[in-house]
């Protein structure tokens, strides 16, 4: 009996001294113990040294969260007293020390004190005391959280606050937790919480802070529980505001085109709601609006054209709006410089028009000159002169040769290529003649020399 308690008391002495632990004589498994309202909880002891080798000692104490304190039981090995207010809620049998709580209220929490006095047999006369002080939560558990906005409209960026609220119909001990996007949110400069962290106000909302939000609540008797999503719409911009364009070649803020193709300019910002866009032309220090909307198309024939435009967005609830500047220039790219309108390079409908008006104009003066100077109608406007004109006399057939001069066609006739003359009325029937060989011939009009300067030659 006596060789029981000197070792046991041994053993601890070496194993604190070598490893620095303690060794325990008793021992709790849990010093903290959540419990849901109206059920019960045994505080467990663990004693480590046989009870029937020494006398023990000791109290059960409770420590309200107000500081006060009461003794519940007093006990030894073989006796207990308990404290006749907590008689019905408290279970002790002894020699375990265990204590055991029945139908744990709000009032019920607190601190539970073991102090425990061990004498063993073989050392009496030396008391070893050892203490354990045991923390008893009890919870109501939670319900599903309910998430508010206020206001609950729609809301300006940098005009307005929005605060959030959330709250449970039943639960104790609540921890809040907040997130947007499934991103959990802190503190930072204009996201500020309470101190239980179950309302939330963001001063001044920001683009940024549009969202899906959801809160989360749970306590230490309830697994965590989310909240319904809840939107938050915010109106912000125009911001970022350019031109984009997937035809032809750009340089910054410098667009340049082919003659005739048909570019189309989109007109992109980041806003909500959407921005209403306006074209506008800059010529010669003035501004003309040229449409309306997102898309703006453009088709030019004239080289070398730079001209500048803007497009300007504007939001109509925010009240703010943006500018881009950009300038386009119509200059011949070469082929496969810039993408047509459509595959292929197909011809615009303007150069069609006009190609086809030239055809046409060619045509037209085509026939007309060979309506007018045909050969065979010059010598037949000739040949039919009146028979006056013809028969002038001349002494020399040269005389009048100036008024003689141009296109002549000489006939040759199948069958009478003897014939040296032919007369004029049967030459009006040449027209008519299907099988005639013609030469044409240019006559130059000369004047002849005056009789002295020939016979000085």
């Amino acid at each position: 009996m006596e060789a029981t308690g000197r070792t046991a008391l041994c053993v601890c002495s070496v194993l604190f001294v070598v490893t620095g632990i303690s060794c325990e004589l008793i021992h709790i498994p849990s010093l903290v113990h959540h419990v849901i309202e109206g059920q019960s909880q045994l505080l467990p002891v663990e004693t480590r040294f046989p009870l029937d080798k020494a006398e023990i000692q000791g109290t059960w104490s409770y420590t309200k969260p107000s500081r006060t304190r009461i003794t519940l039981v007093t006990f030894t090995k073989n006796s207990a007293i308990i404290d006749m207010g907590h008689r019905n809620i408290l279970n002790f049998k002894e020699p375990n020390i265990s204590l055991g709580i029945l139908n744990l209220s709000r009032d019920n929490e607190g601190d539970y004190h073991l102090s425990l006095n061990i004498e063993f047999h073989n050392e009496t006369g030396r008391v070893i005391k050892e203490e354990r002080t045991v923390v008893v939560t009890v919870d109501v558990p939670i319900s599903v959280p309910e998430i508010h906005k206020s206001p609950s409209h729609s809301v300006i960026e940098d005009k307005a606050n929005v605060t959030w609220t959330c709250s449970v119909s039943s639960g104790t001990r609540v921890e809040f937790k907040w997130f947007r996007d499934n991103v959990e949110l802190g503190s930072s400069e204009r996201y500020h919480f309470t101190q239980d962290r179950s309302t939330l106000l963001i001063n001044p909302v920001k683009k940024e802070d549009k969202g899906t939000y959801r809160c989360q609540a749970k306590n230490p008797v309830s697994k965590p529980l989310e909240s319904k999503a809840v939107e938050l719409n915010v109106y912000y911009g125009p911001y970022n505001l350019e031109v984009n364009s997937g035809q032809g070649l750009r340089t910054g803020g410098v667009f340049t085109i082919n003659p005739g193709e048909l570019v189309f300019f989109e007109c992109q910002a980041d806003s909500n709601p959407p921005n209403s866009f306006v074209w506008i032309s800059k010529r010669h220090n003035e501004t003309q609006i040229i449409t309306e909307g997102p898309r703006l198309e453009f088709l030019s024939y004239r080289l070398a054209q730079a001209e500048d435009y803007l497009c300007r967005a504007f939001n109509n609830v925010t009240k703010k709006q943006d500018e881009a500047q950009f300038t386009l220039v119509v200059a011949g790219l070469g082929t496969g410089s810039g993408k047509r309108t459509q595959e292929g390079g197909s011809v615009s409908p303007l150069a069609a028009i006009s190609v086809c008006s030239l055809f046409i104009i060619a045509c037209m003066l085509l026939f007309f000159l060979r309506r007018t100077c045909h050969p065979k109608r010059v010598l037949m406007s000739i040949y039919n002169r009146p028979f006056s004109q013809q028969d002038r006399p001349h002494r020399s057939g040269h005389e009048d040769a100036t008024e003689d001069f141009g296109i002549y066609e000489f006939v040759s006739i199948p069958g009478k290529m003897d014939s040296t003359q032919a007369s004029c009325r049967s030459l009006s029937h040449l027209e008519s003649s299907q099988d005639l060989h013609t030469t044409i011939y240019d006559v130059i009009r000369h004047v002849p020399e005056n009789q002295c300067q020939s016979l000085l030659k």
